[in-house]
């Protein structure tokens, strides 16, 4: 098992949809390394982009909350209906020391595929329902800053500048 890079703002992998996963043969590895960055960089969640990889899977432990859920691989996860309205203050692995205030619906019901390949389907509430919705932003192409105006960004506009020229930087070292 190993430490992932997490890719940060300004990459262009976090604004793409990210590809549907067709072959679950092989992810053992990766959801291994997966859990370990997130834990390393002491997440609740982390999408396959975050490490630099196209398709649709993220992972999630909300273990340490007060909710009683399992560590869980979602692969293929869609959304099919929402409702409620709840606030929350989100950071994201991608954006470090930077948090807002996001609302999001309350409660979901998604759809998904685990690593065995099984379609499953459920009405997930809480933290987890917000997790959730927070990783499938970052599989289609947003995050926490496009969910809040201007003015809420406006503290954090010279860091986001320093991420985005950071991850110019290192996609240029990488070229």
């Amino acid at each position: 098992m190993a430490v992932l890079d997490i890719v940060k703002y300004g990459d262009p992998i976090l604004r793409k949809v990210c590809n549907q996963v067709s072959d679950l043969s092989n992810l053992d590895q990766l959801i291994y390394d997966m859990f370990d960055t997130m834990y390393e960089a002491e997440g609740i969640g982390l999408a396959a982009n975050q490490v630099g990889q196209d398709m649709n899977l993220f992972i999630i432990d909300i273990a340490h909350t007060e909710e009683s859920v399992e560590p869980c691989v979602y692969i293929n996860g869609k959304i099919i209906s929402s409702k409620g309205e709840s606030p929350f203050e989100e950071g994201c692995l991608s954006i470090p020391e930077v948090t807002f205030e996001i609302i999001r619906p309350e409660f979901i019901h998604f759809k998904y595929q685990s690593i065995d390949g099984e379609w499953h389907e459920k009405e997930i509430g809480g933290l987890l329902a917000r997790a959730i919705q927070h990783e499938i932003d970052h599989l289609t192409g947003k995050m926490i800053v496009d969910r809040v105006n201007d003015v809420a960004r406006l503290p954090f506009k010279k860091q986001l500048k320093t991420l985005a020229k950071e991850s110019k930087q290192r996609l240029n070292n990488l070229a």
